[in-house]
């Protein structure tokens, strides 16, 4: 497959190291200042699933270098998403599906509004990781998820093609028929996970040894499930608990990404998943206090 990663990231550069690593042909579609520091250092990624390292990546620029693709993976951060659009409808123009890997769920459609219906999957993952100041993946998770699936009919052989070159990798991913359900699962946890932890400046292992304060999680988890069956999609009770159990599980000093951003004094995406399901409960007349504690608690660290 011809698989070009928008957002080369420590999520962007994974994933394509690890396509890179399966024989997809993977060019790196990133601004100028990514560029020079992926053509000074390569692209190297350290895991637990074993280490990596492309020393002469495709690398460009500029979107009208790029002849044909297969596959776009947008894997930006969700206040960069419009920025995507111009070179996106280039890429969809000659052919190429999009999967968003984003958090959240208010870009689904403004993709599809923007590119036609047709060229959206939906996508998520599931992964820790960060960059050094190499511009190196760190890997520090034992998973990696990457879900997929077709959001349209027209979709099936895409995703059938992905879900080939899948059992090649190293990912843990696979095809998924509920894809929709799946962003909603995902958006639920992450809205309470980065929430919390970015909020209260903790990981997750301090959070969880305050009973008060590891019940907003679960407050948010609550709200957002309601969320979800006001947009006609059911999480059940035991989704929300395995979403719980997860939390209770991650090893004490985990955190969100969120967090590591806002550790690292850099822009964060709370408008784009607190304020994306403020503003989507808001629409169809869904309370959501907890969810806009969290929101109002972070939002003056939002542009440091």
């Amino acid at each position: 497959m011809d698989i070009v990663i928008i957002g080369a990231g420590a999520l962007g550069a994974y994933f394509g190291s690890r396509f890179h690593e399966s024989g997809a042909n993977v060019t790196f579609l990133v601004r100028e200042k990514r560029a020079r520091q992926i053509q000074e250092n390569g692209i190297k990624i350290s895991s637990p699933k074993g280490d990596y390292k492309i020393d002469n990546p495709k690398i460009v620029t500029d979107v009208t270098e790029i002849k044909h693709a297969d596959l776009v993976l947008v894997s930006v951060k969700g206040y960069h998403i419009q920025g995507t659009k111009d070179s996106l409808k280039t890429l969809t123009g000659n052919g190429a599906y999009v999967l968003p890997v984003l958090n959240g769920i208010e870009h689904i459609s403004m993709l599809q509004d923007q590119l036609g219906k047709d060229f959206v999957l939906g996508g998520l993952s599931f992964i820790i990781a960060t960059l050094n100041e190499e511009g190196h993946v760190i890997h520090s998770s034992d998973f990696d998820n990457l879900i997929f699936g077709q959001l349209q009919p027209t979709q099936t052989t895409i995703c059938q093609n992905l879900d080939d070159l899948m059992e090649k990798t190293k990912i843990d991913g696979n095809n998924n028929e509920a894809i929709l359900k799946e962003l909603w699962k995902k958006y639920m946890f992450i809205t309470a996970f980065s929430g919390v932890t970015t909020a209260a400046n903790l990981s997750i292992g301090s959070i969880r040894e305050e009973s008060d304060t590891f019940r907003i999680t679960e407050m948010i988890l609550h709200e957002m499930k309601v969320l979800a069956k006001a947009y006609n999609v059911e999480i059940l009770e035991e989704e929300v608990e395995a979403a719980k159990d997860k939390m209770l599980s991650l090893p004490a000093d985990s955190t969100s990404s969120m967090h590591q951003d806002r550790r690292k004094g850099l822009m964060l995406e709370v408008d784009h998943l607190h304020g994306g399901a403020i503003r989507l409960a808001k629409a169809v007349g869904v309370e959501m206090p907890y969810t806009e504690t969290i929101h109002g608690l972070i939002k003056p660290f939002e542009n440091q």
